[in-house]
């Protein structure tokens, strides 16, 4: 069993009831009306009637699946007009900048742009990690900056000493899907910041049909 996640807040927290359930899914994942009210700390009562009310809203779906004995369970998850609550940054925008850099640049102007990109966050985030040796403060360091620049990241530290970067939303989903060099750029530079003596695998990519992005970070072996 891995132990609980560290999570490393957004500075938008959820402020209304309805927006802490969708916080609670979107963060955790699917899960029953029981699990939401431990996760949230309120009756299972307050919780389907808050489910009631988002899924008349088109917000929430769920789905029956049998664990164990007993009837099936219904298992709560966001649908697409939910996880649309935690937009992509400017989304019409970016992509709009993007088509027109292909259009005026081609494909070669782009993938300057993208590397003009990965050295500035390279810079910006091997200053804040720099400080700390320790493989755990590297990681809540990298963590803690992708919260701030909206990718609700969390950590959950492994059995077998790694980590698991987890970003449970993606600010710039709309420009990685039109161009993934932006999301190859950010692997690049989570491996650069955190150094050679550190491996990075990325285990799930929203842009594959996951819930999340997720890098499996640990230290490599002295041979």
């Amino acid at each position: 069993m891995t132990k609980p996640a560290a999570s490393v807040q957004s500075e938008d927290a959820p402020e209304s009831a309805d927006d802490r359930l969708l916080f609670a899914l979107k963060t955790k994942g699917a899960m029953t009306a029981q699990r939401l009210a431990h996760q949230l700390g309120i009756s299972t009562v307050a919780v389907r009637k808050q489910l009631s009310r988002l899924e008349q809203g088109e917000l929430v779906q769920f789905q029956e699946e049998v664990r164990g004995p007993g009837r099936p369970e219904r298992v709560w998850r966001l649908t697409a007009k939910g996880h649309g609550r935690f937009p992509d940054s400017h989304s019409d925008l970016t992509l709009e900048l993007i088509n027109s850099i292909r259009r005026v640049f081609g494909e070669e102007g782009l993938d300057r742009l993208i590397g003009e990109r990965e050295q500035t966050m390279q810079t910006s985030y091997k200053h804040a990690v720099r400080e700390h040796s320790d493989l755990a403060e590297r990681v809540a360091a990298l963590a803690r900056i992708r919260a701030r620049e909206g990718y609700m990241a969390e950590i959950e530290p492994l059995e077998d000493g790694a980590y698991l970067l987890i970003e449970n939303h993606c600010p710039i989903c709309a420009a990685a899907m039109a161009c993934q060099g932006f999301c190859r750029s950010e692997l690049n530079v989570f491996k650069t910041v955190l150094g050679p003596e550190t491996r990075v695998e990325r285990t799930d990519h929203i842009l594959a049909g996951a819930r999340r992005c997720a890098y499996r970070i640990e230290e490599r072996s002295a041979d």
